[in-house]
Formats: structure tokens, sequence, C-alpha cells
């Protein structure tokens, strides 16, 4: 829809907008999945475009925020010993672990760098071959495949002192977890385009199968988003449901099958942590044994610190779309995105982040 003029753009809008009203017969409760439809929800103002009746919640896509604290103190943990380098994302140093927080580890004199790609961190482990290089690889399907890569890079180079710290988690397993909670009530899912791009359709076919759940596979731009509110409306008022993809102009029914074979040969799935929902079986990615000399944690194992959750954050209810950010007594006043207490208030994906940027005037406090 990029192509289309700013007045084709606002008549599209406009059609989609009148037939999300003219079809919404009763409360509808759709969750957006990804913290970047979270962001272009808000940017583009589409919940004032929407009809009162249709609410929009965010779910558990934002992997800075789903990151749980026993992975970041470990990190940190890492960080303080001697002759180790960890490479990081940006979004990473400002999380608050249980008691410190790698910015505040970098502070005190810990090496600690920002990558903008995993291979990054194979150049310094080379540039600096008496200390070992951690990186930490966090993300979806959407990132592994490029730590999968790089894993192998290090290997045909053997890297010695280059390993990761794996938090990769699989976004199909955690809707199901979701699903399986009691009380939790989504009517319908905007399943995110971007790891949809890797693992295609059919692993989120259990929704339909299994709890009878309409979801579109989004693409990121409000057109798209309005076009996938609009396709999820007219199943659930038909009564159907279906998997559909508005954005296959870029997923594929099958994904990546080059991504998804370099998964398959680094990495195998494992129980993992989620802030805020817990263990879930085999949602996690974590490195196959025969890769095990760049698994930081079998290669160098660390004390860490027992984990704790800041008194009063209530991102994990937000994580579930159990409540809203404005629900949280620390949202705006103790929490804020120049003082996070909470993840979801650290990522620019955050719920809480885009919730105090782009809500003004849609909340009280």
């Amino acid at each position: 829809m990029q192509s289309l003029t700013p007045e084709e753009q606002r008549r599209t809008a406009g059609f989609f907008t009148t037939e999300i009203s003219h079809r919404v017969k009763r409360p509808l409760r759709l969750m957006e999945v990804c913290g970047t439809h979270t962001v272009a929800i808000f940017k583009a103002g589409i919940r004032q475009l929407l009809p009162a009746g249709v609410e929009l919640v965010s779910g558990p896509g934002c992997p800075v925020c789903v990151t749980p604290n026993e992975y970041l103190d470990t990190a940190i943990a890492y960080s303080r010993q001697p002759n180790v380098i960890l490479t990081t994302f940006g979004d990473m140093l400002r999380v608050p672990g249980s008691s410190s927080s790698l910015l505040v580890e970098k502070a005190a004199g810990a090496d600690i760098r920002i990558v903008y790609s995993p291979l990054e961190s194979l150049d310094i482990a080379r540039d600096y071959p008496d200390k070992q290089v951690i990186f930490l690889a966090v993300g979806f399907e959407t990132t592994a495949p490029t730590a999968a890569a790089t894993v192998l890079t290090a290997a045909r180079a053997d890297l010695k002192n280059f390993s990761v710290l794996s938090s990769h988690k699989l976004v199909p397993p955690a809707l199901q977890a979701l699903l399986d909670r009691p009380g939790v009530r989504v009517d319908g899912f905007l399943l995110p385009g971007h790891v949809s791009a890797v693992i295609g359709v059919e692993p989120y076919r259990f929704l339909q199968r299994n709890f009878g759940i309409p979801a579109v596979i989004a693409g990121f731009d409000p057109l798209d988003i309005l076009q996938s509110v609009y396709m999820l409306v007219r199943q659930l008022e038909d009564g159907a449901a279906k998997l559909e993809n508005q954005y296959s102009r870029i997923v594929p029914a099958a994904g990546n099958p080059a991504a998804c074979k370099l998964l398959e040969q680094v990495y195998q799935p494992a129980d993992t942590v989620w802030r805020g929902l817990g263990m879930i079986p085999s949602s996690g990615l974590v490195l196959r044994p025969g890769y095990s000399a760049f698994d930081s944690r079998s290669k160098l194992p660390v004390v860490v610190e027992p984990a704790s959750e800041p008194k009063g954050c209530r991102c994990g209810e937000i994580l579930q779309g159990s409540i809203k950010p404005t629900a949280c007594p620390l949202f705006g006043r103790s929490c804020t995105p120049d003082h996070p207490v909470g993840s979801c208030m650290v990522s620019v994906e955050g719920t809480c982040a885009a919730w105090h940027k782009y809500g003004a005037g849609r909340w009280q406090l």
C-alpha cells in the first residue's frame, strides 16, 4: 500500500474504518502480539480511528520485555568477570536486573559494547584474542537466524574466544501458553509479520484448530494494520475462525527455508522462562550439543544472584494483555522512560514506553 497516493491512502483508511464500524456488533478484544505493531498503532493513532467496541491490547512480542531477570543477572555476572567483553544490542543496557543493570556495570568499568549485528562480535573476538567475547543473543525467530549464522562463522574460523548467551524465544509456544491460562480473553490475534516471514503460516494453525480463534498475519504500515483489524472483525462477526495472511507480499506460506535451516542446524527447542508467562515448554532455543563450545553457560560457568522482581511492577500482567500500562501503580510516576523500573518501559517496542510516549491524552494518572 506504500505505492498509494496520500489521497488514496486516506480513502482506503476511511473504507476500512467505516467497514469496521458497520460490522462490529459486540465488544471485541484483539491482541497485537508484536511490539513493532504496538508502536505503529500508537504512532498512526489507529486506536482513535476504531469504534469504542474494538479494544487493542499488547501481547508478549517485545523481545527485551519478555527476557527474564535471571538472564539479565547472568549477563551482569559475566560482565563482572575479568577478561570478558560483553556485546549486545543497545536496548538491553538499560533493562534493570535484580540489583543492577548492564548500564550501571558499564559505568563501573565493565567492558560492554553495543553492536548492530552479532557478526560484529566476531571482529571484536579477533581483535582481542586474550579476552572471552560473549554475545547476548536475545530475540525471536527474526533475529535467531543471524545469531546462528554467526555461530557457524565462528566455528569455521575456529574462534575459541567467542560464545553466545542465548535467550532466543519462539512465538507460537508463547501464544499457546497464553491461551492455556484461565481468565485470558483474546478474540483475535494480529500476528507478527517479520517472525512470520521466517516461520511461515502453518506454525499458527493451532490457533484455529485448538482454540477457534481467528488470526491475521499483519504488516506494519498503518493501512496494513487497519486492513488486518478489518479482516479479524469480518471473521468474528461472520462466526469464522481462519488463519489469514494480510502480509503475503512479504510472508510466503512456507516462510524462509534458508533461515529455518540455519535455526535447525544450530539450535534445538528447550523449555525457557518468559517474563510474565513463566516457564513455557519448548519455547526457547539453545545451542545443539555440537556447538557447546560456543555456549557461554556451558563454556564459562558463573555464579548468579537469585532473581527477584521490582516491587509493584506489573510488567508480567501487561505482557499477558491482562491490564493496560495505566493500571500499574508505577506507570508515569516512579517508572518513566528516563527512569525505567520494568522492562516494558525500557525498550522502544515496550508497551509501557509506547503508552508513555504516544498515549498523551489517552491516559490519566
